[in-house]
């Protein structure tokens, strides 16, 4: 009887607690409610709801996930806040310049002017847009395939690009005679903008996703710009309707915000810590490994590397003494002379027997030849040697021995350090290497073709 008594007792006294959270991120939830039922039987049970929080907590979370990556913070890089924030800033100024670089288009087209005919219109209209196309079918030919090897430097150059169209939009109404081929000009600017813009953009989607969404990321990312696009476009008309009539302040504040946009493009390039491996990147690592026998973090490197475009790249490289601008990748085999082929020959039967590449020093620059069935890590094995050689040449005249000797005592160390960096090693990013070669080398006849 006792213990019938106890056991019943228990199951009064028995009680259930349920905690509710919402979050996708396993990281940072948020406790939503707390449920508790308590008693023996189901006619017996109390039941209670005690919620955490506020309505408004609730609402503005319901409106942040369709702004953020779902487990945001933690689905994305620590560098996702700081660019997005420049980023949509520099949209901003964009939107807003748009106003005031459409109006003065649309002025010098002739919309309303008694005198100017639709057809006219339409047909200045036409040619515009049909140069931007040629523009940039022509722009990926040339350059679709490299914007991937130094995205950073392209990102800041498209959206230097699409200031350029916008000032030749704006300076279309001061020259009617040349009127066409300014607003050509610029449309054709712009049309590199489009291309440049769109793939860097998905590179750099792929390296915020920390958790394979990058779709989630572009997405969000399409939100924001949304968003950005509305408060630039209603503030562009109110700019556009004071400034109307004024043509000094018109050019005052589209120079002012030009000057701003330029700025935060440049801030948020810079807050980029991107782990893939590019030929300036790889080449600041190398010099600081071979100085000091340690490897630099993404965000280091991000410090120390040189994003200008490429005219101010070279002379910064030659001042600097990078070791990349003594290194040629992917040289053509039918473009060495006599005595180059003399000594490829010695280094494929002696220094790379079992290499799928070979260097080649030539007027103090180190040329890569890559075999034909060369993959992705014997480029980037290539590209290392070849730095080697570029800072091992001025302490030993044995460049070949040198550096392969290194290599062999310190590569894969190196790549071990930059796994544990937190770098990917896996390629190399480079331009598109169009010239390859195949060699077979035998002890009594060597051939190389």
């Amino acid at each position: 009887m006792e213990e019938a008594k106890k056991n019943n007792q228990s199951m009064q006294q028995q009680q259930l607690t349920v905690e509710e959270w919402n979050g996708c991120s396993s990281t940072n939830p948020s406790k939503t409610a707390t449920i508790t039922v308590a008693g023996a039987s189901a006619s017996s049970s109390s039941f209670s709801i005690q919620r955490s929080g506020n309505r408004f907590e609730h609402v503005w979370r319901r409106v942040l996930q369709a702004f953020v990556p779902e487990g945001f913070p933690g689905s994305v890089t620590p560098d996702y806040v700081p660019f997005q924030v420049w980023d949509s800033l520099q949209g901003l100024s964009t939107y807003i310049r748009t106003m005031l670089s459409t109006q003065a288009l649309l002025s010098a087209i002739g919309v309303g002017e008694k005198s100017a005919t639709v057809i006219g219109a339409t047909f200045q209209w036409f040619l515009r847009d049909l140069t931007g196309m040629l523009g940039g079918i022509l722009f990926t030919f040339y350059q679709g395939s490299n914007l991937d090897s130094d995205a950073k430097m392209w990102r800041l150059v498209a959206d230097l690009m699409n200031d350029l169209g916008m000032l030749m939009d704006l300076v279309s109404p001061l020259f009617p005679s040349a009127f066409v081929f300014i607003v050509c000009l610029g449309s054709l600017s712009r049309s590199f903008t489009g291309v440049a813009s769109g793939a860097t953009r998905a590179a750099l989607t792929q390296h915020f996703a920390l958790q394979n969404n990058a779709a989630d990321i572009s997405a969000k990312e399409g939100s924001q710009e949304t968003v950005a696009t509305m408060i630039g476009m209603a503030v562009g008309m109110l700019l556009a309707h004071l400034t109307m009539g004024y043509p000094l302040v018109v050019w005052f504040a589209f120079l002012s915000l030009t000057t701003f946009h330029v700025y935060a493009n440049y801030r948020a390039v810079c807050c980029l810590a991107l782990t893939s491996l590019n030929i300036k990147r790889s080449s600041i690592l190398l010099q600081y490994f071979f100085e000091t026998g340690q490897v630099l973090s993404p965000e280091q490197v991000s410090k120390m590397e040189h994003i200008l475009p490429m005219w101010t790249s070279s002379w910064y490289s030659k001042k600097a003494k990078l070791l990349h601008t003594q290194v040629l990748l992917g040289v053509r085999v039918s473009s060495l002379d006599h005595r180059d082929m003399e000594e490829l020959l010695l280094c494929a039967g002696s220094h790379y027997r079992k290499a799928k590449y070979l260097l080649l020093e030539r007027n103090r620059i180190i040329c890569i030849i890559l075999h034909k069935d060369s993959t992705a890590s014997d480029v980037l094995q290539s590209f290392i040697h070849a730095l080697a050689a570029v800072k091992l040449k001025e302490k030993c005249n044995s460049v070949h021995m040198e550096s392969q000797l290194w290599m062999n005592a310190h590569y894969e160390v190196f790549l071990r350090k930059l796994r544990s960096s937190g770098w990917k090693t896996e390629r190399l990013l480079s331009s598109s290497i169009v010239w390859k070669a195949n060699w077979i080398s035998e002890p009594s006849d060597d051939k190389t073709d």
